[in-house]
């Protein structure tokens, strides 16, 4: 539980206190007279940022954590990591714990790469043998060999994000506890990681994994919970938990249009913010489900804040899973729109050929930059589209498909040859 809001207490010196002591009975008094219970004005609003959550993570299980921003996932892997002393409750942890909750999580900025190893690897409780041992492993991993004696306040977010994760996952922790790090790493980085930590967990260690990217989730993990509102609402296998978390927290229900002029998790330079999107069949219906092979608009509005000369507008389309499919953008046509002064509503429209792909729900994230390739605005929350089988493809086993993602119309043919 956090307190939210309210006033701080100043430093209070012994003068201070004995006043207070000494005016206490009259203040209290007085607010008795007017009705009010003495104190209540002062009283801080509280919050329960986890409540009831229980649970048993086995030696070598793999688990990913799942849930909306503001579930409760960072804050139960402080408590799991002894940062974060709970309210209620205990958490039983046997084995050393190694944390990356944050970049640079643990570091000293004043302290060198080198120096700032050897000090993570003694909190761990590691002696130096056994840090020299694996120092060169983690330089090598972290890339950073040219500046392993220079202080970590020099360091960019990428090469500390590189260094700390080294560290967490290279000190042979007997627990990893890795919070949304990947991130903030590029693909060939993350790709890393991800090799790391499937190595970690076939060591038999255990790993807890929070992280956004399902298809990441579903890769490394096997088992699941799901956090919504400081609770536990799910606990299964990755696959079940993951398609609990898209349809039943994120998209509890789904909308031909979607208002983003609140969503946060978005990009971008800014000057100009994508405020609403929406999507229309072949009929001309408002509509997020769309027969497969069925052509469809896509229309999104865009508000400018400031004069724009010229610029390119896009979609990706995304699985369930967050494994990106397509990237449709109006320059790779050599099309630009504009110029745009500061005030207008511009409507952008994209008619989408039939897209051949499996039943199932794909996710939509517009965007638009400038002509230069500064993006300016990029939503990251999706807007949700439904493909439905229906003709040629309606077929029930369709929903129940394997790998892949692309459905082809093709001509099939047996030839008896002996």
């Amino acid at each position: 539980m956090y307190r939210i809001g309210g006033k701080r207490e100043p430093y209070r010196t012994l003068r201070d206190t004995l006043t207070d002591a000494f005016a206490a009975p009259f203040r209290r008094a007085s607010s008795l007279l007017r009705g009010q219970a003495y104190g209540a004005a002062g009283l801080n609003e509280t919050i329960w940022a986890l409540k009831d959550v229980s649970f048993e993570v086995k030696h070598g299980e793999v688990v990913g954590i799942i849930g909306r921003n503001g579930a409760g996932k960072s804050t139960l892997l402080k408590i799991l990591s002894r940062i974060t002393e709970p309210t209620e409750g205990y958490a039983d942890v046997y084995g050393r714990v190694g944390s990356l909750l944050e970049v640079g999580t643990g570091f000293h900025p004043e302290l060198t790469g080198r120096e700032n190893i050897y000090l993570n690897g003694a909190i761990l409780g590691m002696s130096r043998a056994e840090i020299d041992r694996k120092f060169d492993e983690i330089v090598a991993f972290a890339e950073i060999e040219k500046f392993i004696d220079t202080p970590v306040k020099h360091y960019s977010s990428g090469m500390g994000l590189r260094l700390g994760f080294a560290v967490a996952a290279h000190l042979e922790p007997e627990i990893l506890v890795v919070d949304e790090v990947l991130a903030v790493g590029d693909a060939q980085f993350q790709k890393k990681c991800l090799g790391k930590m499937g190595e970690v967990a076939g060591e038999g260690r255990t790993v807890l994994f929070v992280s956004h990217n399902m298809a990441a989730v579903r890769q490394l993990c096997e088992w699941g919970l799901v956090l919504d509102s400081g609770g536990m609402v799910f606990s299964g296998t990755i696959g079940e938990a993951v398609d609990y978390y898209l349809h039943r927290v994120l998209n509890p229900t789904l909308s031909p249009t979607l208002d983003l002029r609140h969503v946060s998790q978005r990009s971008g330079v800014g000057g100009a913010r994508i405020s609403q999107i929406g999507c229309i069949n072949s009929q001309g219906i408002s509509t997020n489900r769309i027969v497969i092979g069925e052509e469809f608009e896509v229309w999104f509005l865009v508000d400018f804040h400031e004069d724009i000369p010229e610029l390119s507008v896009g979609l990706e389309v995304l699985a369930e899973d967050g494994t990106p499919l397509l990237n449709l953008r109006s320059d790779s046509q050599g099309i630009g729109f504009g110029p745009y002064t500061h005030g207008s509503c511009v409507r952008f429209g994209i008619e989408v050929p039939g897209l051949p792909l499996y039943p199932g729900q794909y996710a939509i994230r517009p965007w638009i930059k400038h002509m230069n390739w500064r993006r300016i605005d990029h939503v990251q929350s999706p807007f949700l589209i439904v493909f439905e089988s229906a003709g040629r493809f309606a077929c029930e086993r369709l929903i129940q498909h394997g790998r892949g993602y692309l459905l082809m119309d093709c001509d099939w043919s047996a030839k008896i040859v002996h």
